[in-house]
């Protein structure tokens, strides 16, 4: 029988030390959909994107998560990557002595592709995203803006060409122009590979050129809202206090919780560790 091709989050709920955050997130994303998750500071929407890539720290207290019929909570974060998985980090780590070449490489060769003509390939990516060809063979993320890291981001998922992404507000620290040139290779994405696109955002900006098929209003752990393009719309003109109103829901934040405790990035037990990233997002 042939395996449905979907991301699928089933009642999921995950809490931080002694603090819920999730309360039963449904949510699925098919090939070549892109999916907006939208909601105020503090609704658990950081929480959801580590919870699917497997940060620690995080426990994940009930529901399911399966990826293309693969049961993603039962295995590693490596093997959530090789299953097809990728995240676009808020706060991308640096890795000082470690170029981006080598880590796409190595990263091919995980997953039994060949790292032959893997430079031309992000050579080519960045071409795509309006990057210089020298960020290919710099250490990754060491000394570059917020906007250069995140387009360092775009060029890894473009390389690797996963099944579904998961971006953790990839449109924060772009500029207009460069913000323009990711969302289009994210919709070409969409349309060239069928990459399915889980998207977190707080501006509705990013899915001016991203076209999302749904958007979603994540608060107090929970999908609270939904709708097409126009309800992102509707949250830039109006905020999230009328829509939350309308499904019986403060706008507030949740408790502040304490982060997991964090380790040396790609060091520790963390491969996450990032000291400056929103534990509950």
């Amino acid at each position: 029988m042939k395996t449905e091709r979907v991301l699928r989050i089933e009642g999921l709920t995950a809490r931080v030390g002694e603090t819920d955050i999730l309360h039963g997130v449904d949510l699925e994303v098919r090939p070549g959909e892109v999916h907006a998750v939208m909601g105020p500071n503090g609704s658990g929407k950081s929480t959801l994107a580590h919870v699917l890539m497997g940060r620690p720290g995080y426990e994940v207290t009930g529901g399911s998560v399966t990826l293309d019929g693969i049961d993603l909570l039962a295995i590693p974060t490596w093997e959530r990557a090789r299953a097809g998985l990728f995240l676009a980090l808020q706060h991308p780590t640096e890795v000082p002595g470690v170029s981006l070449e080598s880590v796409i490489a190595e990263a091919a060769l995980a997953v039994g592709r060949s790292d032959t003509g893997f430079r031309d390939i992000l050579v080519a990516e960045a071409a795509r995203i309006g990057f210089d060809e020298k960020f290919v063979s710099r250490p990754l993320n060491v000394d570059l803006s917020g906007g250069e890291k995140k387009r360092n981001e775009m060029l890894m998922m473009g390389a690797l060409r996963p099944q579904y992404a998961v971006l953790d507000e990839i449109d924060s620290g772009l500029d207009v122009d460069a913000l323009a040139a990711v969302s289009l290779r994210l919709q070409e994405a969409t349309e060239e590979d069928g990459l399915g696109v889980l998207a977190i955002t707080h501006f509705s900006r990013l899915l001016e050129i991203l076209e999302p098929d749904r958007v979603h209003v994540l608060a107090s752990g929970r999908i609270q809202a939904e709708g097409g393009s126009e309800l992102a719309e509707r949250l830039e003109a109006e905020g999230y206090a009328g829509v939350l109103a309308e499904a019986g829901v403060s706008a507030g934040l949740q408790a502040e919780v304490t982060p997991p405790e964090v380790h040396v990035a790609g060091f520790g037990d963390d491969p996450f560790a990032d000291p400056l990233a929103d534990p509950v997002g």
